[in-house]
């Protein structure tokens, strides 16, 4: 058993004796024996005490259970009761006061010592307990303004990015649209060259040839441009749905006359069109971007003699569109990267593209809210459905 100072806190002279000799029995050292709650203060506040043993009922204007109050809010040490009564009404009173145990008086010493080891566990837990609450407390304090301050560092680093890409869409945008009035004047003179060469001219093959080339290649610089600003504008999400009015007859044909007049195979488009209304509603550019890239590329990747078969039907209010080629074909390990941006598979061999075709297609069908689907094997070609909600 361990020695410990206690002040005793009695106003009953027998008690207080009694009490006395049973703990220096046990080699306790006994700080003072004080006989009100003034009293015991005045103790307190003059020596160190390990322990307080406290009557419940003092005289005086302080009783034990004032008294312990104030020893609680100015001193950390543990009080023990003492008192003759064990009813509800006066561990009712006591139970505010956070007593680290209670003894009945008349007490042996078995269970006297008993209740002191009980008391100094309680009060040691406690204090570890207070302690591993305040070290938790400080840790998650400093957490918290480590996280507070890798967030500031976060913000910033996101608002330099959003910054950084603002104006890497200016610039891009900025530039495709200078590009593409130089562009327009070059195939509008290619053009003039082969109207020109019409007439009798000694090099009349070799200019149609050479404008020829020309056209084409302005063609393929204006769709990669448009591609560019394309993903410029939703980069910076200025990609919109504007439905309007439209003839689905014009829109088709329009589809057929800029991808027959750019191809460069002699690959034959046949069209099926089932039940299509006269107009729609929806939005022409991003239906041509849908349709235009998915017919290109069947043409593209298709070979001399071959087929591309363009179905478009209306059911169900939906715009349901069908581009089957017989033509190379997608990896089944590469078909998952499909949609990616400047994704090309690895058996396009020589055929020039940019590999933002496909992308264009999936984010325009996610503006309006479609849904595409494919089939492909090697060698045996691709077949797209495109479904599109329209009014």
């Amino acid at each position: 058993m361990f020695s410990l100072k206690i002040l005793i806190v009695e106003d009953d002279p027998v008690s207080a004796l009694l009490l006395q000799r049973a703990l220096e029995k046990n080699r306790h050292e006994i700080l003072g024996i004080a006989d009100s709650g003034e009293k015991a203060l005045e103790i307190l506040g003059a020596n160190h005490a390990d322990m307080v043993m406290m009557d419940i009922n003092l005289a005086g204007e302080l009783d034990g259970i004032k008294t312990t109050e104030i020893i609680n809010e100015i001193y950390d040490i543990p009080v023990v009761y003492l008192s003759a009564s064990s009813d509800a009404e006066t561990l009712n009173k006591v139970v505010g006061t956070n007593p680290s145990a209670y003894v009945i008086k008349p007490f042996n010493i078995r269970e006297l010592n008993m209740v002191i080891e009980l008391a100094i566990y309680k009060d040691r837990k406690e204090k570890e307990l207070h302690k591993l609450n305040n070290e938790l407390e400080e840790k998650v304090k400093q957490r918290t303004i480590q996280l507070f301050n890798a967030n500031t560092e976060l913000t910033k680093a996101l608002e330099k990015e959003r910054e950084i890409n603002e104006l890497k869409s200016r610039i891009v945008l900025n530039v495709s649209h200078g590009f593409k009035t130089p562009l327009t004047s070059i195939l509008s003179s290619a053009q003039l060259l082969q109207i020109y060469a019409e007439k009798d001219h000694p090099f009349k093959p070799k200019i149609t040839k050479h404008a020829f080339k020309i056209e084409n290649s302005v063609r393929a610089l204006n769709n990669l441009l448009t591609s560019v600003l394309f993903f410029g504008k939703a980069d910076a999400n200025k990609i919109e749905f504007r439905p309007k009015k439209m003839f689905l007859g014009a829109f088709v044909k329009e589809i057929l006359d800029i991808v027959n007049a750019g191809k460069e195979n002699d690959v034959k488009i046949k069209t099926e069109l089932i039940n299509l209304p006269k107009v729609i509603t929806s939005d022409s550019e991003l239906l041509y971007q849908i349709f235009e890239n998915l017919v290109s590329n069947a043409v593209k990747y298709s070979k001399d003699g071959q087929q591309v078969i363009f179905k478009m039907e209306f059911a169900d209010n939906k715009l349901i569109g069908t581009v089957e080629d017989q033509g190379i074909g997608i990896p089944v390990a590469e078909q998952s990267q499909l949609f990616e941006r400047f994704f090309r598979a690895k058996n396009v061999g020589v055929v020039d593209g940019s590999g933002l075709g496909l992308s264009i297609v999936k984010k325009s069908i996610d503006v309006l809210k479609g849904e595409i689907s494919f089939q492909s094997s090697v060698k045996n070609g691709t077949t797209f459905r495109v479904e599109i909600p329209v009014n």
